[in-house]
């Protein structure tokens, strides 16, 4: 599949895609993880890692970045923690100036300074400040995690604006295109004809917004 759908996705506002993936009846709109700055967005395929709680010894944090490609996104299922962070400064620093395209964190990340500074994308449950190192270990790189109640699969489509994430999943990338296309259209259409004089309920009508998410036969 040529990744040039992921410019071509990620010039829909998560709002879009999350009515085409309804339209689909396909689960997608990550839960209460919003952006930590509302100006930056991020779209990438999924790089995935999950954590459990510390054994004793305690395993490490991991030094998985190395691996993460340019243009990915860095996925933590650090099943929803607030107590201790998986992302700081020196990971924000070095995904940065390697072309890393954000991060999505089941969890709370801290060293923020960092992220505002260089415009990285982080979208978490929040942040705090202190470390996870012997509290969580990393169980698995590459495999399907949960995140926001969202399955997410290595190589999945991630999308994040100000309004939050959504993941498309490989098998209907197509299809989501497609639709998002036609929604914004339609979209556009109601706008322009309510701008015209037409009311809200007759530009509405005319379109079929109430429909556009509608999940199809």
């Amino acid at each position: 599949m040529n990744d040039s759908i992921i410019g071509a996705l990620a010039g829909f506002s998560t709002a879009t895609l999350s009515d085409a993936l309804d339209r689909l009846g396909r689960p997608g709109a990550v839960f209460d993880l919003p952006p930590l700055g509302s100006h930056l967005s991020m779209a990438g395929r999924a790089y995935t890692v999950r954590y459990v709680p510390a054994a004793f010894p305690p395993g490490t944090v991991g030094d998985y970045l190395d691996d993460v490609p340019e243009g990915a996104v860095v996925v933590l299922d650090n099943q929803a923690r607030t107590d201790c962070t998986v992302w700081g400064d020196i990971l924000t620093a070095v995904a940065s100036a390697r072309g890393v395209a954000g991060t999505l964190i089941d969890g709370v990340c801290r060293d923020t300074k960092r992220a505002f500074d260089l415009s990285y994308p982080i979208y978490s449950r929040g942040h705090f400040m202190r470390t996870g190192k012997d509290r969580v270990e990393v169980a698995a790189v590459q495999e399907t995690v949960s995140i926001g109640g969202t399955q997410i699969k290595p190589g999945d489509l991630i999308v994040g604006d100000r309004d939050g994430v959504v993941v498309i999943p490989r098998d209907c990338e197509d299809d989501v295109l497609e639709l998002a296309r036609e929604i914004h259209e339609r979209e556009e259409g109601i706008l322009a004809r309510a701008l015209a004089g037409a009311t809200i309920a007759e530009a509405r009508a005319a379109f079929g917004y109430h429909s556009l998410q509608r999940r199809q036969a």
